[in-house]
């Protein structure tokens, strides 16, 4: 005992001196970060220090690390979190990500309840101006990217029921990863087993909300399948907010001899008809926040998606040092989307109406070559490779209204073309990552990315007052990054990294001039970012933790210049500053209780002052606003924390293995647009599952209950960024259950 104490108290002297260490290296981020999260901290190590038995936590399990190789995350110099297929499933609707996704530190995710706009994600802050889709992190599906070469993504696609994890990683090595400053976020699908498995599942809940899915999976000799379907319902928490979703996945997985294989991989996803209620303003959202937005009900503002694609992964090994990998993919994106924009702010012959028609088809290939071996008594790896993505789009505007503009026949229709043109965008990248194990104590990693994203537009919408408004613009960035593990002991790591990533601007945000005129925003310039993070990871019996500092400071970021008649305009911005601290712990105990926290704490601000619009372009002196310098960003909060307590019963009994948790979450407020007019208030929620499993024979049953916002309290679960008509708010619901049941039968 006395020299266990000893080794406890020379680790604990180690972590004093690398904390500080630490602290010093990410100036100011540590000051206050650590200091307001001392507490929490402490917590967490008192629940290491209580350690009986492994737990097996999803976040210190086997990740793909900054070179694309499996290997644990902790021995990683980045901050990356594994959510296991368990979490994804047990106790869960298997709907949205922001289920839990949310109990990863950094990730501010949040589910807008609004199946037309998908969910809200932002990494430290990054993608948190989005007010659709996803952007500025980086979206994977099987290895199929899920964000396009402009850099917008969506996630609706993705299949939490046949997933094995989900990884998401932030800080500077996501810049290995092209045009994402924030992180990535990458799914897995599990692997085909043994035998066949079919599984089938259902789960219904309150605001008419249900969910049919099935499974089916194998192997046989060569061949591994996996095919998933579901189809999901909603009649809306709010009003004019029901939806529909159709997903399918396939998965095929085929051995060509010992030393090659090929991945064939299918998604479709439909979404026809989603209502859209808009956002509500300050007094709407006090006088009934399950209302629809007026002016949802007025236009019958919805969106439909539909998504095909396909991908081709082949690896193959030449030797125990050489292996390359080379993949594929194509897919089409359609969109159809009805906007509140009123008739008269059409007539403009430079407004391009209020509904998008918009195609796309993207298609590319990523090929590269992995080297291992050693170097003066030290393993290496060496990644190289090539990449090149294409998007074609065909975006077409047509007013939302039939008739004249003064006196509409018809609302929410298909009117009179008012845009239409062939948009290009092609992302070529080479890059390079190496990591070495340069001492038994110290592996370095280091990489470098070179991009070139060439954008294009052939105007073919050319009336009177609206002129050819073709164009083209290229950005080009390199993105390096370098990271040092140092094992202080074999279960506690300390890892430092510095990194340069970069973001060019969407379509979306190219679509509208400055000057409010017709054409293309290509003075827009891409938003550079200097990275640095420091950390701990820590492995005791039966769980983790997890300690990370971090600083990105931005140039040129993307902002809102004016957002009036439904055309959103952006600028440059000079600097800002995102600073904070991500905080994990896990502790599993031999008596079947389980704990898990998750701490995030950020300041991030505008550091230069700059002006912005509040009424409609070219801005006059009088309509515009200064933002201070040191402004708190919109879209961000400062504070958020995640916890779960769970028990799960050691052994199975006559009826079953039973399980049950109880879910908190906190956020913190959060500004809703860059003046910082107003805010979301804070809110902490919590919610409470229960479920059963029961094995007999091939047959395995599961069943669970769950209720969310335990409290029944009132809060805004999103915000919708610089909203033109101060729409800002998107209530969450109040209290609400589902009751779901799944059934497996596996025959060897």
């Amino acid at each position: 005992m006395r020299q266990r104490g000893r080794r406890a108290a020379a680790r604990l002297t180690a972590s004093s001196a690398v904390l500080r260490a630490v602290s010093s290296a990410v100036p100011r981020a540590a000051s206050f970060a650590v200091l307001r999260a001392a507490s929490f901290a402490a917590a967490c190590t008192a629940l290491g220090a209580m350690a009986q038995e492994a737990a097996g936590p999803d976040a210190a399990g086997v990740v793909v690390s900054v070179t694309s190789v499996a290997q644990p995350s902790f021995d990683a110099p980045a901050a990356i979190d594994a959510v296991g297929g368990r979490t994804l499933r047990e106790g869960q609707r298997q709907v949205n990500l922001s289920e839990t996704l949310a109990r990863v530190p950094g990730l501010n995710i949040a589910d807008r309840q609004n199946y037309a706009q998908d969910l809200q994600i932002s990494s430290r802050g990054f993608g948190a101006r989005s007010t659709f889709g996803v952007r500025g992190i980086r979206l994977y599906a099987d290895g199929i990217p899920a964000s396009m070469p402009d850099g917008s993504g969506q996630v609706s696609h993705f299949s939490l029921s046949s997933a094995a994890r989900v990884e998401v990683m932030r800080g500077p090595f996501s810049a290995l990863h092209g045009n994402a400053a924030g992180g990535v976020i990458a799914i897995f699908s599990a692997d085909p087993p043994a035998g066949m498995q079919a599984t089938p599942s259902a789960s219904i809940g309150s605001f008419n909300t249900w969910r049919l899915g099935a499974q089916v999976a194998g192997s046989e000799g060569a061949v591994g399948y996996a095919f998933d379907a579901s189809r999901f319902g909603t009649g809306g928490a709010r009003d004019h907010s029901a939806a529909t979703r159709e997903l399918e996945n396939l998965r095929l997985k085929l051995s060509l001899g010992g030393a090659t294989t090929l991945t064939l991989t299918g998604n479709r996803v439909d979404m026809p008809e989603s209502q859209d209620p808009l956002g509500l303003t300050r007094a709407e959202y006090g006088a009934n926040p399950n209302q629809a937005s007026p002016a949802a009900l007025t236009f019958n503002t919805r969106k439909s998606t539909r998504q095909v694609q396909g991908g081709a992964l082949l690896e193959h090994r030449f030797s125990s040092e050489n292996r390359v990998r080379v993949g594929f993919y194509g897919g089409d994106r359609a969109i159809m989307q009805y906007q509140a924009i009123a008739p008269a702010t059409q007539v403009a012959p430079t407004q391009a109406g209020g509904v998008i028609d918009l195609d796309r088809g993207y298609y590319g290939v990523d090929a590269r070559w992995i080297h291992q071996g050693i170097a003066a008594d030290g393993a290496y790896m060496v990644t190289a490779g090539i990449a090149q993505e294409v998007q074609n789009e065909l975006r077409r505007g047509f007013q939302n209204f039939t008739g004249a503009s003064a006196a509409p026949a018809a609302l929410g229709v298909i009117g009179a073309l008012r845009r239409n043109e062939n948009n290009r965008v092609v992302n070529t990248s080479q890059f390079a990552q190496a990591e070495w194990q340069v001492h038994p104590l110290i592996k370095v990693s280091a990489g470098i990315r070179q991009s070139r994203v060439a954008f294009s537009s052939k105007d073919l919408y050319v009336v009177a007052g609206n002129p050819d408004d073709s164009g083209a613009v290229v950005y080009r960035a390199t993105t390096p990054a370098a990271g040092v593990v140092w094992s202080i002991s074999g279960d506690l790591n300390a890892y430092a990294t510095l990194g340069r990533g970069f973001e060019t601007p969407t379509f979306n945000e190219l679509a509208y001039s400055p000057a409010g005129g017709s054409g293309l925003n290509f003075a827009l310039r891409p938003a550079t970012s200097r990275h640095a993070e420091a950390g701990l990871k820590a492995r005791f019996a039966g769980g983790y933790a997890n300690l990370a500092l971090f600083r990105a400071d931005t140039t040129d970021e993307i902002v809102t210049a004016s957002n009036t008649g439904g055309r959103a305009i952006f600028q440059n911005a000079g600097h800002t500053e995102r600073r904070g601290l991500e905080l994990a712990a896990a502790k599993a105990y031999a008596s079947g209780w389980a704990v898990y926290a998750a701490y995030t704490l950020l300041e991030a601000k505008y550091a230069d002052a700059f002006r912005t619009c509040v009424g409609a372009p070219p801005c006059a002196p009088a309509a515009a606003v200064t933002i201070a310098a040191g402004t708190d960003m919109p879209g961000i909060p400062k504070r958020s924390l995640y916890a779960e307590l769970l028990w799960r019963a050691p052994r199975a009994l006559s009826y079953g293995t039973p399980h049950a948790a109880l879910e908190l979450r906190s956020v913190s407020q959060i500004q809703v647009d860059d003046r910082n007019s107003d805010a979301a208030a804070g809110y902490s929620v919590a919610a409470l599952r229960a479920g059963i499993e029961k094995r007999i024979g091939p047959w395995v049953a599961t069943a669970f209950a769950r209720v969310d916002n335990l409290s029944d309290a009132r809060y805004a679960g999103s915000v919708i960024v610089n909203e033109s008509n101060g729409r800002f708010f998107e209530p969450a619901p109040g209290r609400n259950w589902t009751v779901g049941a799944t059934l497996a039968w596996r025959i060897k």
